[in-house]
């Protein structure tokens, strides 16, 4: 069985969507094949990926209650291509928003639930997460506490210590531990999405978010997107942002 895991972010890397799928593909069995969607440039050569496939899985951000604009006239070729070749495609959708809410994907699954009874192709459902951004910014922090880790470990040793410093392993138990405890929700639904795809059979639609309170959750997030918006021209119309001389 193949299953074609398309990645819809218009970000170039370390986006929430590459995360999501990364995490996906651990647990559908068979033949993956992931491809990134950014350009009708990409069009042609994930239409053919998806000619022998039997799963398609679209990871995607919300934008605007809906799917982004590039996703929608690639959604159109799609269409027109599965009938040309009587293509019988399962299709699945992993949602993300940087709000607090899984639910608020609600309006996106039916976009694509709506494409595929166009289509003629079968629903075969997905996860909602919210929060996608923090959950994404997690995996950055393990990365980061692996490399303090080995850090620490190379000083222990070139100090005549150990290759197990008791205090740094401690830590990073710890702080993966919490990590961990941040992404259970999507990791519960996306391995149960996982062996529905392996089946290609119909999942539904569960939705889940990062496992913090809420209040703490929009603090965060403030913080993050008021650091964001004063590089990317937001607030104040970005005073730390690069300008381009006219």
């Amino acid at each position: 069985m193949k299953t074609v895991l398309i990645n819809c972010s218009p970000k170039k890397s370390f986006c929430a969507s590459s995360y999501f799928i990364f995490l996906q593909k651990m647990f559908v069995r068979g033949n993956k094949v992931t491809e990134h969607l950014r350009t009708p440039a990409d069009d042609e050569r994930i239409l053919n990926q998806v000619r022998d496939a039997q799963a398609v899985v679209f990871a995607l951000p919300l934008y605007v209650d809906s799917i982004p604009s590039h996703v929608l006239r690639f959604l159109e070729k799609m269409e027109a291509f599965c009938r040309e070749n009587n293509l019988h495609l399962t299709v699945y959708c992993i949602a993300n928003n940087g709000f607090i809410e899984g639910k608020q994907n609600e309006p996106l699954m039916q976009v694509f639930e709506h494409f595929c009874a166009r289509a003629e192709l079968a629903w075969g459902g997905g996860v909602g997460i919210g929060g996608g951004v923090m959950l994404n910014v997690t995996r950055i922090l393990f990365v980061v506490q692996a490399g303090l880790l080995l850090l620490n470990i190379l000083l222990s040793v070139s100090h005549g210590g150990t290759f197990f410093p008791r205090d740094s392993w401690i830590s990073f138990g710890e702080n993966t531990a919490l990590l961990l405890f941040f992404n259970l929700g999507v990791l519960f639904f996306l391995g149960r999405m996982g062996q529905y795809i392996s089946r290609t059979a119909f999942a539904g639609k569960k939705y889940t978010r990062i496992l913090i309170p809420s209040f703490v959750f929009i603090l965060f997030a403030d913080i993050f997107f008021i650091i964001i918006s004063l590089f990317e021209g937001g607030l104040f119309r970005g005073w730390l942002s690069k300008k381009e001389i006219s």
